[in-house]
């Protein structure tokens, strides 16, 4: 059987369309990509993908109008780029490569990417570091919280289907193809990619120094993905697999344009600010040079001088691939296109100005498409599949954007912190709510049933893999007690991950007395 149709339970056989495929010419691809379609159709129809529709992308519909994207919007387009990506991929001239390194299924591909933004929590990228904080020093849990752990999590187990265990039971394939950091936050693999000199992407040390700064699974978990990609012999350790590669890169894509465009309909990105960044950096280009070993000023904020920071922090952190004059380029071709292009005309919803959204978008869409490469040895801060050279340089650019003149915004920060305030005290009622010992029988089904879940996984992974299972200060657990908080935490984390939004707000609000509207908590998602 190959090893990367390999679910955690046996299933019937290939129920997809028999006309994909003709069975007297090809039954083992029809089953391929039968077992693959079903797949796919498993991740949307889960609640949690229905969820996305109500999950903050960038930034909360109520900052800025309700014409920004949501998670669920942001993941359908970023599906259609890897399905474009992976078609284009499977008829160039590495396809026997690919195969060797274990395939390039567009369908694998499609399904990572409707599958990579589900383990997001309610406020985006607010709620991942509010969360990761009070797992951490609320609940000991040294691995804390990260999106991507929680999405493999959710498709291997919070997720339902059947009457059987393992989540959603995929295939290793799709299971692998969402593992964008491939290691936990500390101790696994030997070596942590933390403790390289050159660490892969996202998996450097933290500030602290406590492991990665992203990573694709929770110690519950490790033995999950280690099972997942022994599929793939040839993909060395901290390395993605050739889909999970298709899909990190149609992220990047549609994150660095789907968005903009947004922001630009919102009114939030102001020609004026955004002109006058690009057109000092290039004015000064020359002076930037000659000052390069000097420091940049702290929070000085003159135009130019954070495209500058810009092009120091990639240099330093990605000498790989950084280069000068393809910065400088990467600079120019967005100063044209956005600031003297789409931004010049404010948008008024004319058939004009969606026209002019429509052509952006899809010129540069075609153009960082036509730039994907395949590298057989790529460097380790790269993967198999990944963006040439200078269209690496103009999504880090066109990033740039989003967080200099949107994520930045001061105007922001009244919304931000009281998303922050509204986790924080929902995490802090629910835990005094289960630790009651009259009422804790009647807190919501679906919560207790997810601490069951973690404190059993505790448990498992204490007999197994004991090593793994240190808290924060780098101790084991002491007590019975010491696994029973952890599994608590655990549990609650994933309970209020799986909320959207209004409904995190709402039940903030109402564990807390502030409204006299009952909520349903028990019916969960």
């Amino acid at each position: 059987m190959d090893p990367r149709l390999a679910r955690h339970t046996e299933e019937p056989g290939p129920t997809g369309p028999a006309n994909v495929v003709d069975l007297a010419v090809d039954p083992i691809a029809a089953a391929t990509d039968s077992a693959f379609r079903d797949d796919l159709e498993r991740i949307r129809f889960s609640p949690y993908f229905s969820r996305l529709a109500a999950v903050t992308q960038v930034i909360s519909q109520g900052a800025a109008g309700g014409v920004v994207h949501n998670r669920l919007t942001h993941t359908i387009k970023v599906t259609a780029v890897a399905r474009a990506i992976a078609t284009a991929l499977r008829s160039g001239p590495h396809r026997v490569l690919l195969e060797e390194l274990g395939g390039c299924d567009r369908v694998v591909a499609q399904a990572a990417a409707s599958a990579h933004d589900l383990g997001h929590p309610p406020f985006g990228h607010l709620g991942e570091r509010i969360l990761d904080r009070i797992a951490r020093t609320t609940f000991g849990l040294a691995d804390g919280f990260e999106g991507n752990a929680q999405t493999f999590r959710i498709l291997t187990q919070l997720g339902v289907h059947g009457h059987g265990g393992g989540g959603l039971n995929l295939t290793a394939a799709v299971r692998a193809a969402v593992l964008k950091y491939p290691w936990a936050r500390v101790r696994y693999p030997i070596p942590h990619p933390s403790a390289s000199r050159h660490p892969p992407r996202g998996g450097g040390g933290e500030p602290d120094g406590t492991g990665s700064v992203k990573f694709s699974a929770y110690f519950l978990d490790v033995a999950e993905m280690r099972e997942t990609l022994a599929g793939y012999p040839r993909i060395l350790p901290w390395r993605q697999t050739v889909e999970c590669s298709v899909m990190d890169i149609a992220d990047d894509i549609a994150y660095s344009l789907h968005d903009l465009d947004d922001f630009h309909r919102a009114g939030v990105l102001q020609h004026a600010s955004v002109a006058a960044e690009f057109r000092a950096w290039l004015r000064r280009r020359a002076e930037f040079d000659r000052s390069t070993r000097g420091a940049l000023a702290p929070g000085d904020r003159q135009p130019g001088v954070a495209l500058e920071a810009l092009r120091r922090r990639l240099r330093d952190r990605d000498g790989w691939i950084f280069d000068d004059d393809a910065f400088g380029v990467a600079v120019g071709r967005v100063a044209t296109d956005v600031v003297d292009g789409l931004l010049t005309v404010p948008f008024d919803s004319s058939i004009a100005a969606e026209r002019a959204i429509g052509t952006f978008t899809e010129s540069w869409i075609s153009h960082l498409r036509a730039s994907v490469e395949v590298d057989a040895d790529p460097p380790v801060r790269s993967g198999h599949v990944n963006l040439g050279r200078q269209a690496w340089h103009e999504v880090a650019v066109l990033k740039f954007v989003h967080q200099r003149f949107v994520l930045d915004r001061p105007d922001l920060a009244m919304f931000q912190r009281g998303q922050a305030a509204a986790l924080t005290t929902l995490v802090g009622n629910l835990e005094s709510w289960l630790t009651d010992p009259v009422d804790a029988a009647r807190a919501p089904r679906r919560l207790l049933d997810l601490v069951e879940l973690a404190t059993g996984g505790y448990r498992r992974v204490l007999r197994e893999e004991p090593e793994l299972l240190l808290d924060a200060a780098g101790e084991p657990p002491r007590t019975s007690a010491d696994l029973a908080r952890w599994g608590r935490g655990r549990g609650i984390i994933d309970y209020v991950a799986s909320l959207t939004d209004d409904r995190a707000g709402a039940s903030a609000r109402t564990l807390a007395g502030l409204t006299g509207q009952l909520w349903d908590a028990g019916s969960g998602l």
